[in-house]
Formats: C-alpha cells, sequence, structure tokens
C-alpha cells in the first residue's frame, strides 16, 4: 500500500502546525486510499520515525515523503538525509523516497504568484 508523509520544519507554537493538518485533512478527503501523516523535524511531533511507523502499522510498504519547506535550505541537505537513512535501516522492508521541496515545484511558485495577484484585486 501507498502512503504519504507530509513533512515540516517543527515550531514552538502549536498553532503553527494547524496549515500541516488542514493539508493533511485536504489529501485525505480527495485520495482516500493513500493514507497521510504529518511529521516535524524538531519541537514537534509526530518525527519522521513515528510518522512512518504509524503508516506501516497500517499496512503501508510504499511512503513518499514531501518536504513541505520553500527550498532546500541546510534541513533538508543535512539533517533529513540522516533521518531518512535511519528510517531506512528501522523500516528494512518498506520502500522510502522523498520529493523535492514543494517551494521548488513551479505550480506552486505559481499558485503563490495567483494568491498574491488575487488580493491585489481586493485592494
Amino acid at each position: 500500500m501507498k502512503a504519504i508523509i507530509l513533512f515540516g520544519h517543527g515550531a514552538r507554537d502549536s498553532r503553527w502546525r494547524e496549515p500541516f493538518d488542514r493539508l493533511a485533512s485536504l489529501w485525505q478527503e480527495q485520495h482516500a486510499s493513500t493514507p497521510v501523516e504529518v511529521a516535524f523535524l524538531e519541537m514537534m511531533q509526530p518525527s519522521l520515525e513515528e510518522a512512518v511507523s504509524a503508516l506501516v502499522s497500517k499496512g503501508a510498504t510504499q511512503i513518499t515523503i514531501v518536504p513541505v519547506f520553500f527550498g532546500q535550505g541546510g534541513h533538508l541537505r543535512n539533517d533529513f538525509p540522516v533521518l531518512l537513512q535511519a528510517c531506512r535501516e528501522i523500516f528494512p522492508t518498506v520502500s522510502l523516497s522523498s520529493t523535492l521541496a514543494v517551494g521548488e515545484n513551479l505550480t506552486v511558485l505559481q499558485a503563490i504568484v495567483d494568491f498574491g495577484f488575487s488580493k491585489l484585486s481586493e485592494v
């Protein structure tokens, strides 16, 4: 079974996770047959390992991790590969892959431009 993890940085303020939870809900509404979990690099739970474990317990065998970051900064270049490798060692029978940061996708960038333009027309 395929599944997805929406992976974010994390923050001290618990409200910071609200957009991640909304994004996961939207995913689940539109792709009900593909489970989704959120995970965070630091300061918030669940961790990447905990999210993988939750999906594996639901039967996931192929998990794609989507870094919900604006770009490929130090955390994604340095910290994330270490966490991903650790999960691969803990869950050797699970296929774990990742995408680029969502902010590196032209469609996402265009959506931000469109959002900004729509706000200009409201002023």
